[in-house]
């Protein structure tokens, strides 16, 4: 992945610093880690941002949440009914099932979505 770097799709996908690509924006790298799911280092480690502009700043990821748990569902819709060959109901369940299992990760990939938005690459941070 590290031929990324420098995108945003490196950060967004790593849950690296926006800025510099370097520090941690997450004080567990693992998502299913539920009592610190949401727990996000104050500042990077590696160039001195500040991840939370403002209070409630990634209250706005929740829009960007929805997005991305319909692209997961329509995922699992379109696997389990045309590939699977499952009737509508058990199509159902097998998207409620996958949106409960991935929840850690959409919430995660929402926030970094999100950070992205305001923040850009900065190659002199890097070194």
């Amino acid at each position: 992945m590290s031929f990324l770097k420098g995108t945003k799709i490196y950060s967004i996908f790593t849950g690296k610093c926006p800025v510099c690509q370097e520090g941690k924006m997450y004080e567990s790298s693992n998502a299913y880690h539920f009592s610190k799911t949401l727990k996000m280092n104050e500042r990077c480690s590696h160039c001195d941002t500040k991840f939370k502009i403002e209070p409630s700043f990634f209250y706005g990821a929740m829009y960007v949440s929805y997005g991305v748990g319909v692209a997961f569902a329509i995922a699992a819709f379109v696997i389990a009914f045309f590939f699977l060959n499952l009737n509508r109901f058990q199509s159902f369940l097998v998207i409620v099932g996958t949106l409960i299992i991935l929840l850690p990760i959409i919430v995660r990939l929402s926030r970094n979505i999100w950070i992205n938005f305001f923040f850009k690459f900065d190659r002199k941070k890097t070194s």
